[in-house]
């Protein structure tokens, strides 16, 4: 097996996974999860910032 070959199979499996993206059956659905995953991942991120904030304000030693 030569590395042109491997090359060559990676190159065809993108390729048809692009293919299955670009297909009707999709849709927006692949859109909207990839937007609702970044609402999860900000809420997330918020609600740690809110946490680390509470403890600096409440540790009067700690650099801000």
């Amino acid at each position: 097996m030569s590395l042109s070959e491997i090359f060559w199979g990676i190159g065809e499996l993108l390729e048809s996974t692009f293919v299955l993206l670009q297909q009707d059956m999709i849709g927006d659905m692949f859109n909207y999860a990839v937007i609702a995953l970044g609402f999860v991942g900000l809420f997330y991120w918020l609600n740690w910032q809110r946490k680390f904030n509470e403890q600096a304000k409440n540790d009067p030693n700690q650099l801000k």
